[in-house]
């Protein structure tokens, strides 16, 4: 193949695109394979695999795929053994939705998607393994997802188990065969039905009836982010319902500590550990029983305040609570059951928003306060979810902000039991912090007044008293606080804005009073304990794991159901399950309707209408004859539910590791190799990959789902680190320019006409055009097509700029005017040393003449520069790196000429970031000198090595000022004495022309920093 002779992207990337997947240059061997070298360290990198959608890749997608590419390129220079490899996260909703609204099966345009993926990804020159490519869809991956559900399945939590992992580690907790659980003695004795059940209940994956959000329209179950703020779903914005359905759960909660406690050992962004935490929510406190009045229920809490038990004045259940319907009186029914009815309609989110209006209603039952014997109302409100805790609190208005503003609202009693201290007294009522409202409404406006009179601003006027005497207040008047402010907090709280929610002295909590809140939490708990009427217990806001979807595309569950209700599990050799083949997909509901009222739904029809009793039937319930199976003369039914999304991103990563193993999920060999990896005092490191890249919006849920199925893998022995992902970074989000004009009409980048100056009008017409940097949005038209750029660039200009933009983590605007700047670079690189006419090596690089020793000025530079991309790399630092080699090759041009060897070597640094140009100049500059012996790619040759006493600046450059104003920079010897330094300094013209006939009346010089001449 003829090559140009100037620099052409296109047949640069054509040429070494075709050599790499020819002579498969990035294939991985793995231990025991030809061509693994077990002398080399490894590295495994890797990204977050994509969902491939219709619309391909924008140029955000490449961004962080760029960046573990120059690590994965520059760590096989190094001489690690490296493993980076691509796949596809393939099931999920939006598939399904194309097959409903275009009959077309979700494989076929799946299948298509992932076409386009590969495509464009091969495009831009990333090194993957693409004999290791994975998709969560095929049946060969699949087949592992259902068998690690089954591992799920037939295990059990052992909380009490102590051990000792194979790091030395000491744990408490672990996942253990289900065929170990002890069974007790009474249970046993009930019969193999109740040990049936016993036994399916401490499953860590186990059937359960929940609420659940419940959306007709789409006909599934969605999860809580799935769902708006206005209860509707995200996909489609069709009403979503609160309901109780059975579903598979997984119990995750198990895991809290240890997925808490863990974080502290990964190398992670702390702003990731800390929304895993919030996440997680671990918090200790005591689980309550009151009685309730006239019923003999009874009523369990759990709060974080126990020592609070004597201020609550009223109780509050979650809607979906069980009890509402039992317990709530004749003449409230109707009012309770409207409410219920619109709060299953909100988000979990919006209900409880801080912001948001406190509502709820009265059940006309009362429960007993277990430690005074006061009878409380009994109340139902939204901003109570019954997925945390016991979907039921006791309401301590007088410490808690939102039982607080909902007792003010409703008129209930607030009785303080913690003292705050005077200094919070005194910021109440200075930031005017006493509610007249209130006080006029519970007939306590004469001792609001008091109040106010006593401490307000002098600006302040109360009932038309104006008030002047703040003085007392600002200056700390203890007097004041202790016979006006706390006598009025003490006799109602509601008089105040805020509330005291801080630890104290307890008051009016009888025996406890005058404890501090840690000494009277341990000291209640016990009496609570000793009477039987609770317990201390830890909670979390981690909730087990909603793991059923009622749709097609997804993975079938390996479950059946038996006739006696038994549940079943599929033996291993009958895995994968498949999928049955399908022509229609839509969601269906259980109960039939008149043709009035079908609804069209995502483009096509649904039997049943947008309402909370409609009950779902999954698309797999048509395969009849699929969905039946015979065994033994008995009728079974297999589960007609598939997995979620996150199943098959859940160990995507350990499949990469052995992706063409048939025996098992991945061989225990080449798991140990490319997961453990040992730290400087050799013990193995918790966490098994070495980088993991990917965006922010997976902090939470990827992340913790994908570290609990390892921690039970890890737990059960198939794996060997309790941890999935030793370091995690985080690339910043591509933003782009949205361009819009007068009317606010957004205008794509092909209609605008960007001007030298920086503004944008408009083609037809020239209308200037006002930019805002905003997501990148169909709506908005500023959606960057990589194959546009690609285009006109070049791939290695893509990714160049890319890096260049900004640090990798920070948010940065795509700037269309800016990518020139660095195809002019990879031009500038090429001319240097190519012929542009001839297409040979330039007369600048030179094999003889030039000095290779400290000497020569360029070759130091070149030192610096070698150092400076490497270390960069290592901190992922990437746009320093790329201005670090735009600066050597400014001096390579002024030097004139270039040595062979430096040519060589500044392409091996290059190659990382721009391989394909890299390559090509790599082939030319050594075919020069070893003859023309075809293509061979640079990919495994070593990163060349610099001298640490060539990388130290022998000169400095320092600012030169004439009375503190910069007149020009010059460099210097780094140990340049005062004297030559000033006489350089008024040796040189612009400082000469400043100084004029002035006289020089002080010399100020800070060595190596600065030079400021005083004159007069």
């Amino acid at each position: 193949m003829t090559m140009p002779a100037d620099y052409d992207p296109a047949a640069l990337q054509s040429k070494w695109q075709r050599f790499w997947d020819e002579h498969k240059t990035f294939r991985t061997p793995n231990p025991g394979q030809p061509g693994f070298d077990p002398s080399r360290p490894k590295f495994y990198v890797l990204d977050m695999f994509p969902y491939p959608s219709g619309a391909g890749l924008h140029v955000g997608h490449p961004e962080g795929y760029t960046a573990t590419d120059i690590i994965a390129r520059y760590k096989r220079m190094r001489g690690f053994n490296v493993l980076h490899p691509m796949g596809w996260d393939a099931f999920g909703l939006p598939a399904e939705q194309h097959a409903i609204e275009t009959g077309e099966h979700p494989a076929i345009c799946t299948k298509r998607n992932v076409d386009t993926f590969r495509r464009q990804l091969k495009m831009l020159g990333f090194s993957y393994d693409w004999d290791r490519e994975i998709s969560t869809t095929h049946e060969d991956y699949y087949r592992w997802t259902q068998w690690i559900f089954l591992q799920l399945f037939n295990s059990w939590y052992d909380a009490a188990c102590e051990w000792t992992d194979a790091g030395g580690r000491k744990t408490i907790g672990r996942a253990r065969p289900i065929s170990e659980l002890p069974i007790p003695d009474e249970v046993r004795a009930a019969g193999d039905k109740a040990v049936r059940e016993y036994v399916d209940s401490q499953r860590l994956a186990y059937l359960a009836e929940v609420p659940v959000n419940w959306c007709p329209a789409l006909g599934t179950v969605l999860s809580n982010e799935e769902v708006t703020n206005e209860g509707r779903s995200e996909r489609g914005n069709h009403p979503v319902f609160k309901r109780p359905l059975k579903q598979w759960m997984l119990r995750i909660t198990k895991y809290g500590d240890r997925l808490e406690n863990d974080l502290e050992e990964l190398a992670w962004p702390e702003s990731v550990k800390i929304m895993q935490r919030n996440w997680i929510g671990r918090s200790e406190g005591a689980q309550v029983r009151f009685a309730l009045a006239d019923h003999s229920a009874t009523l369990e809490i759990f709060t974080t305040r126990p020592d609070t038990l004597f201020g609550a004045t009223y109780m509050v259940l979650a809607p979906e609570h069980p009890l509402v319907e039992r317990i709530t009186t004749a003449e409230h029914r109707a009012a309770v059951q409207t409410y219920c009815n619109a709060a299953k309609q909100k988000s979990d989110l919006a209900r409880t928003a801080d912001a948001k209006e406190k509502t709820g209603v009265f059940t006309g039952a009362y429960a007993i306060n277990p430690v005074n014997d006061a009878r409380i109302p009994i109340w139902v409100a939204d901003y109570v979810l019954i997925s945390y805790g016991t979907g039921a609190i006791m309401a301590v208005p007088a410490h808690d902000q939102r039982d607080f503003e909902f007792a003010k609202q409703f008129k209930l009693p607030i009785v303080a039991v913690v003292k705050p201290p005077e200094s919070w007294l005194r910021q109440q009522v200075i930031s005017g912090g006493v509610d007249m409202a209130y006080a006029r409404a519970v007939g306590r406006e004469r001792q609001a007044e008091i109040l106010m009179n006593s401490a307000a601003s002098a600006a302040a006027t109360v009932s038309g008293v104006t008030v002047q005497n703040a003085q007392a207040l600002l200056d700390g008047d203890a007097g004041w606080l202790q016979q006006v402010a706390e006598p009025s907090y003490l006799a109602d709280p509601g008089l105040f804005y805020e509330t005291f929610v801080d630890d104290g002295a307890a008051i009016h909590s009888g025996e406890f009073d005058g404890l501090p809140t840690a000494q009277f939490k341990r000291k209640i708990i016990a009496w609570l304990e000793s009477r039987g009427l609770g317990r201390g217990t830890v909670n979390y806001k981690l909730r087990d794991w909603l793991f059923s979807r009622q749709r097609y595309w997804g993975e079938p569950f390996p479950i059946l159901h038996g006739p006696d209700g038994e549940i079943v599990p599929l033996d291993e050799s009958e895995l994968p399950l498949t999928l049955p083949p399908m022509d229609d997909f839509r969601p269906t509901v259980s109960h039939e309707v008149t043709s009035g009222q079908l609804e069209a739904s995502v483009g096509a029809v649904i039997r049943g209408g947008p309402d909370e009793q409609s009950v779902p039937e999954p698309p797999l319930g048509r395969a009849k004859q699929w969905a039946t199976v015979t065994r033994n003369g008995k009728t079974y039914h297999r589960e007609l539910n598939t997995m979620p999304q996150w199943a098959g991103s859940c160990w995507y990563y350990l499949r990469f590791l052995d992706a063409r193993n048939e025996a098992r999920f991945c061989g225990s060999e080449a798991e140990r190799y490319w997961m453990v990896s040992p730290r400087k005092d050799g013990t193995p490191h918790i966490g098994g990959i070495d980088l993991y890249l990917g965006g922010a919006e997976h902090a939470v849920l990827h992340l913790l789902y994908a570290r609990f199925w390892h921690k039970v893998l890890f737990d059960l022995g198939h794996v060997s680190t309790p941890e999935p992902f030793g370091k995690l970074f985080n690339q910043g989000m591509i933003r782009a320019f949205a361009y819009r004009d007068a009317r606010d009409v957004p205008h794509a980048y092909d209609e605008i006409d960007f001007r030298d100056d920086g503004t944008a009008h408009l083609k037809a017409g020239g209308e200037k055009l006002s930019a805002t940097v905003e997501k990148m949005s169909k709506s908005l038209k500023n959606v960057i097509n990589p194959e546009d750029v690609v285009g006109e660039y070049g791939a290695d200009s893509l990714r160049l700029y890319e890096m260049f933009m900004g640090p990798l983590e920070a948010s940065k605007p795509w700037n269309p005017r800016d990518v020139p700047g660095v195809f002019r670079f990879l031009q500038r690189v090429w001319r240097l040393m190519i012929d542009r006419e001839t297409g040979a090596v330039s007369s600048a690089i030179v094999t003889a003449g030039v000095s290779l020793d400290a000497s020569n000025e360029l070759e130091r530079h070149l030192h610096r520069t070698t150092k400076k991309v490497a270390d960069d790399i290592d901190n992922m630092a990437f746009n320093t790196a790329i201005a670090a080699m735009m600066e050597w090759v400014n001096a390579a041009y002024k030097a004139k000429q270039v040595h062979q060897s430096q040519a060589e070597r500044f392409v091996l640094i290059l190659a990382p970031f721009a391989p394909h140009i890299a390559e090509e100049l790599w082939e030319r500059l050594r075919s020069r000198v070893a003859g023309d012996k075809g293509p061979t790619s640079l990919a495994y040759e070593s990163w060349p090595a610099w001298d640490a006493a060539m990388v130290v600046e022998s000169e400095v450059e320092i600012p030169v000022q004439i009375n503190g104003k910069l007149v020009t920079r010059m460099k210097i010897a780094k140990d340049a004495t005062e004297d030559s330094v000033r006489t350089a300094a008024l040796a040189d013209a612009k400082v000469k022309d400043r100084i004029g006939t002035s006289e020089i009346a002080k010399t100020v010089y800070v060595s190596g920093r600065m030079l400021n001449l005083v004159v007069k």
